[in-house]
């Protein structure tokens, strides 16, 4: 089978989108299928064994120019004219120009796919508004759906209203409508997406976010990372919405209650914390068993350290529901270590998880936490090897084999 992946960008180390988009490319790839990958990164990369084609931004046309003059205006005067103009639009005209890029890629290409599947992040979606203006593309056409949109239906507390949220609703009833099929990474996001346009319950199937093959090029810890301690590790930047204030006193009351294991317990948060900045500059000076970066940390380093931890954390915001499935998710099941869930009762990580599943607790429930990080903690003390993960069952619900019988179903339907 012959498939087209237009997606946004195959930089792994500049969102967690890009990072789970790539991880499932590779599976396509691993799994057998004759894969062309169409990205407008606008970097030069190649990705292993994968056949990548970098879309390049038109530049002489009058979205261009519009897109620039009100760049320089926005610079110059300190009045960012986007939203007047997005309001009116629906798009900004950078929006506008790099879709205009992708569609004309695609035209021009001699691939004849049996699938397009459109991969995008964050708010973005530009592949899918490409391939919406491309009707020939529509009867074979899988529209991956990664996060809700727009942004007003997001759960609380993510959730606001764009000047333009009419003409993004118009946007996606037409994906939803012209998409022979779709796709999501978590079954509680089909539903809730589904919940505002009807078709995607008809033509949605699961695609779970990817385990797949990556080698660590330096396998050296950072100074900062002892293997021997006890390590609960935070990895992935803390939104505004995601705080890690019950996380840390947690952590702080759990060292109050077991004053022997300030000498061999960690807390590490890596990633930007920019929204929580005074919070964790008073965390820094104040608690030296908790390690926080200055900022992004490369993916490599990352990876290493999730792989050797003792327990990694999935913080999610607090909610009445998460229908998110995480994009560290994946790599915390291969890493085979126990992971700390603090997230709503209603949430994708628990629902895969299982009711069962004792390491879970609402973000902000400090005794909770403590408790389990305790228990955690005495398990280890034990041996180190209680904390494993061990659950096959997930490692073969995000694997290219699972990966390989939902297109291949898909196909013969």
């Amino acid at each position: 089978m012959k498939i087209l992946v237009v997606v946004d960008s195959i930089d792994i180390e500049d969102s967690s989108g890009s990072k789970a988009n790539v991880a499932l490319i590779n599976n396509l790839v691993e799994a057998g299928f004759d894969v062309l990958v169409y990205h407008y990164t606008q970097k030069k990369i190649q990705l292993h064994n994968v056949k990548c084609f970098s879309i390049p931004e038109r530049k002489v046309n009058i979205m261009y120019i519009l897109s620039r003059s009100q760049r320089l205006f926005t610079r110059h005067f300190k009045v960012n004219l986007a939203l007047f103009f997005e309001k009116f639009f629906g798009f900004s005209f950078t929006f506008f120009n790099d879709t205009n890029s992708i569609i004309s890629a695609v035209k021009q290409s001699d691939f004849n796919p049996d699938l397009v599947v459109t991969l995008s992040k964050g708010t973005s979606f530009r592949p899918h508004y490409a391939v919406l203006k491309l009707p020939k593309l529509h009867s074979k056409w899988l529209a991956y759906v990664h996060d809700p949109y727009p942004i007003h239906y997001y759960p609380r507390p993510y959730n606001w209203i764009e000047g333009s949220y009419k003409q993004k609703e118009r946007f996606f009833l037409a994906v939803s409508q012209k998409a022979k099929y779709s796709a999501f990474p978590s079954l509680l996001l089909k539903d809730w997406v589904g919940s505002y346009f009807p078709n995607f319950i008809k033509t949605g199937l699961i695609i779970p976010h990817q385990i797949a093959e990556y080698e660590i090029k330096n396998n050296v810890f950072p100074a900062y990372f002892n293997v021997s301690k006890f390590n609960v590790l935070h990895a992935g930047n803390l939104l505004a919405q995601r705080s890690p204030k019950g996380l840390v006193e947690g952590f702080n009351l759990f060292l109050q209650n077991n004053p022997k294991a300030r000498n061999e317990a960690q807390l590490l948060l890596l990633g930007n914390a920019t929204d929580h900045i005074q919070m964790m500059q008073e965390y820094k000076k104040n608690h030296p068993e908790i390690y926080i970066s200055d900022g992004p940390i490369a993916f490599d380093a990352v990876f290493l350290i999730q792989k050797n931890a003792s327990v990694n954390v999935i913080l999610e915001a607090k909610s009445e529901i998460s229908p998110f499935l995480p994009a560290k998710f994946p790599h915390c099941v291969e890493a085979n270590k126990a992971i700390l869930s603090l997230a709503p009762y209603y949430s994708e990580t628990r629902r895969l998880l299982g009711d069962d599943y004792p390491y879970w607790s609402e973000q902000d429930d400090v005794n909770k936490i403590a408790r389990l990080i305790e228990q955690m903690y005495l398990l280890w003390k034990q041996n180190p090897d209680n904390l494993l993960l061990n659950r096959r069952d997930l490692e073969e619900y995000l694997s290219t084999d699972y990966l390989k019988k939902v297109i291949v179903a898909l196909k013969s339907n």
